[in-house]
Parts: C-alpha cells; sequence; structure tokens
C-alpha cells in the first residue's frame, strides 16, 4: 500500500468536514512545495545570481560569517595508512 492510498483509506473515515480540512492542508503543502522547488533554482539562474540571493537571504535573517567560523576547519593529518605488501 503506498502512502497515498492510506491517506485516502484512512480520510474516508473521518467526517465529511475534517475530509475538507486534510485536503485544504493537502493542497496547501502542495502549494508551499512548488513554491519553495520554483525558488530553489529558477530556469536560466547562472551561479553567481544563486550566490548573491544567497547572500541577500543571509542579510536579510542576520546572519554573518566571520574567519572564526572557518578557523581549524582543514583536517591536517596525514591521512590513513597505506600498506604497500
Amino acid at each position: 500500500m503506498t502512502i497515498e492510498q492510506a491517506v485516502l483509506e484512512n480520510l474516508r473515515e473521518l467526517p465529511v468536514d475534517k475530509q475538507q480540512e486534510v485536503l485544504d492542508f493537502i493542497q496547501f503543502l502542495k502549494h508551499k512545495l512548488s513554491a519553495e522547488k520554483s525558488h530553489i533554482k529558477p530556469d536560466g539562474e547562472t551561479f553567481w545570481e544563486m550566490t548573491l540571493r544567497f547572500r541577500e537571504r543571509m542579510d536579510r535573517e542576520g546572519v554573518e560569517f566571520t574567519d572564526e567560523d572557518f578557523a581549524n576547519l582543514r583536517d591536517r593529518s596525514l591521512g590513513r595508512e597505506i600498506d604497500f605488501v
């Protein structure tokens, strides 16, 4: 049984007014997801345009990066041992 089939089966057991609430909520979610998908990478958007959009969003949300955020991120180990036998 798919998730869609399970939802439909359980939906039938609800009162009619609750069925409509669930259907309205599903429509809301579908609309929200399609809007988010179209916002992720509109056709023809270049890497630079995506970078600018990312920066604008970080500015809007008040996110700031400093050099300290990236300090000590590099793995300075020699890596795994290799057995040349």
